[in-house]
């Protein structure tokens, strides 16, 4: 499927098939009801470790369940919950200052880190095993990726992809990244662009510090940056998709889940 929600369809769009794999949308029991999410695992599957995908802040659109069919081919229960649902339609936006402004600013970390909390429950449910537990995220995911990484001691890696470090996206967001190296509960691979103005390197590089001083899970953790990538580099329908860098990025997540999951 060639789309996007903002810049228009990309020739580069990757379609993943479901050839082997249970998969689907379902709703999702919260704290307060229940939201849109998505699912894909091995088919026939048992006990297989779980990786939960935080969309960017488009909402769970058919590049975000693609990546989950990605990660279920490689042997995972991949869930994918649509965090900004309370909020609005992310896909009924035309320009991202004005989503920013009129969804993702008003979602706050709690209940997000509620939201992703009971995914973990429903996968646990299913039959998966949580006690491998990994978290990945892109753009507004891949800050959240660093806090539910700080959030939930279940957590034994995370993949965060140019997720903001210093700053959230709004005043709802009063920690950061920067303020979770000494309570990381896992190691976290960040993957970041160097041509990323939203990202300065200056605040990669302080970050790099701030886990070096950190603890122990801060200090395993590990930041990568692509000096040839912009932000979203990885997201195959949009301009931004650097397609060298992405397949190495994926290869470094991969083999990073594959090691502290075990």
């Amino acid at each position: 499927m060639s789309f996007s929600p903002i810049t228009g369809a990309a020739p580069t769009t990757i379609h993943t098939d479901a050839t082997g794999l249970a998969h689907g949308e379902f709703q999702l029991p919260t704290f307060d009801g229940t939201i849109t999410a998505y699912y894909a695992a091995p088919e026939g599957q048992m006990n297989r470790p779980v990786v939960l995908v935080i969309q960017e802040i488009f909402g769970l659109h058919e590049h975000v369940r693609d990546v989950c069919r990605r990660f279920a081919k490689e042997g995972y229960f991949a869930v994918a919950v649509n965090l900004l649902e309370r909020q609005g339609d992310c896909s009924q936006y035309t320009d991202v200052p004005t989503l920013i402004k009129e969804i993702v600013s008003k979602a706050p970390d709690d209940q997000v880190m509620a939201d992703l909390d009971a995914s973990v429950a429903w996968a646990k449910a299913q039959g998966a095993d949580t006690a491998r537990l990994a978290v990945t995220g892109f753009c507004w995911g891949g800050r959240i990726t660093w806090m539910y990484a700080d959030h939930n001691p279940q957590v034994r890696a995370g993949a965060a992809w140019y997720g903001k470090l210093l700053v959230g996206h709004g005043p709802l967001q009063t920690r950061n990244p920067i303020d979770v190296p000494r309570t990381l509960k896992a190691p976290v691979l960040g993957l970041y662009g160097g041509l990323d103005a939203s990202i300065p390197l200056e605040g990669v590089t302080q970050m790099q510090e701030a886990l070096a001083q950190g603890n122990a899970n801060a200090r395993a953790s590990e930041i990568v940056v692509y000096p040839e990538s912009n932000h979203a580099f990885y997201s195959d329908y949009r301009a931004s998709y650097n397609e060298a860098d992405a397949n190495d990025a994926w290869r470094r997540a991969l083999n990073w889940f594959a090691k502290h999951l075990g």
